[in-house]
């Protein structure tokens, strides 16, 4: 009995001095934090209207040719834009959204696209693409019970009728996956079953086991407001981290899976050492990630808030040191000020980092990236 007190005495008084340490930081953070003297951006320099930096000006300049080809009626510069990332999916299916929105604004090139050549599975993808998004659009963001029943009826009628397009436009290719991407979009807006859905995913991973959007959407899917639970989607986001290849951010799906807890307010405590575990683990992937992988941004945000509350500090401190002055994103964008919020918790990882200041001449100037 007497070990016994012992070590609940230990544990009180170790939860309370965590505690105080945590508080102390929190005051110094809010008060005596010069972000410029730890190589951070100072606080005047913080943007909280973009998550990252913008894509590379060749980057704008060759979207831009496309949007404004395809919107002149010329739709061989989209053809030709997809047709360029070849089999690497994952690149093919960034292009293909980029054309989504193009074709969100006036979507005129892409019914003569398809008119023009009937046997192209990405255009015919990106018409099964739009119609979900279409569906959605009537539906809205609101629960169930609050969209009109009128709305309701066509997105329910919409949403198989693109899964069938999506479909037909899979045997035009069986090797390529956006078909199967799209039908696992909409397959939780469709009401299908998880037999139904595991059909579906099979599907896709056959073709592409590492897609990035692919995991994204599934793990709506197996999320508690949709076909699954808490338990399930957590399940799913550490087998896709666990076979992440290697230059992949699949692991940060991981992270997606923790917002996706703090939404429905059951993330709990992020200090478990399996929790931690998990978070080194994203870390450490994406350390491989091409840096300019615009998958990156979100992520980045993400691990240095998570990582934050899990205590790992020194995991904190790198990402901000790489996400820069951008604090344009979730999570700090739920707050009512991102650029405290962003600045409350890149203080606090310094703090307790124990991450020492650099001399005077090292450090970053208001003026001077």
């Amino acid at each position: 009995m007497t070990h016994l007190i012992i070590i609940v005495l230990v544990v009180v008084i170790s939860a309370a001095v965590t505690k105080a340490r945590k508080s102390k930081a929190t005051t110094w953070a809010q008060t005596d934090f010069d972000a410029a003297a730890y190589g951070l951006v100072p606080r005047e320099r913080l943007d909280p209207h973009r998550g990252g930096p913008a894509p590379a000006p060749h980057r704008r300049r060759e979207s831009q040719a496309i949007a404004d080809a395809a919107w002149a009626g010329n739709w061989r510069p989209a053809a030709e834009y997809v047709e360029a990332a070849g089999q690497d999916w994952d690149e093919r299916w960034s292009r293909l959204e980029l054309l989504d929105s193009i074709a969100g604004q006036d979507d005129a090139w892409l019914k003569a696209w398809r008119a023009a050549d009937p046997g192209h599975c990405d255009a015919a993808a990106l018409e099964a693409s739009r119609m979900v998004h279409a569906a959605w659009e009537i539906r809205g963001g609101k629960y169930a019970h609050e969209v009109p029943e009128e709305d309701m009826n066509a997105f329910r009628t919409m949403l198989p009728a693109a899964i069938e397009a999506a479909k037909r436009a899979s045997l035009l290719d069986p090797a390529n996956p956006a078909p199967w991407v799209v039908m696992v979009t909409a397959a939780r807006g469709a009401q299908y079953q998880p037999e139904q859905f595991e059909e579906l995913w099979r599907g896709l991973v056959e073709r592409a086991p590492f897609h990035y959007a692919g995991h994204l959407q599934a793990l709506q899917y197996w999320c508690a407001k949709w076909f699954g639970s808490d338990r399930k989607m957590t399940a799913f986001a550490e087998k896709a981290m666990d076979a992440a290849p290697a230059g992949s951010p699949l692991a940060g799906v991981y992270l997606f899976a923790l917002y996706e807890l703090e939404l429905r307010e059951t993330l709990g405590g992020l200090t478990s050492d399996a929790t931690r575990r998990r978070l080194k683990q994203v870390a450490a992937s994406l350390t491989q990630v091409r840096p300019d992988d615009q998958r990156l941004t979100m992520l980045r945000h993400l691990l240095a808030a998570y990582a934050g509350r899990a205590e790992l500090y020194d995991v904190a401190l790198e990402q901000f040191r790489a996400i820069g002055p951008y604090c344009g994103c979730k999570p700090w964008t739920k707050a009512d000020d991102p650029v405290a919020a962003f600045e409350l918790a890149r203080g606090a990882a310094v703090r307790l980092s124990g991450a020492q200041p650099l001399p005077p001449e090292l450090r970053p100037k208001a003026g001077r990236p």
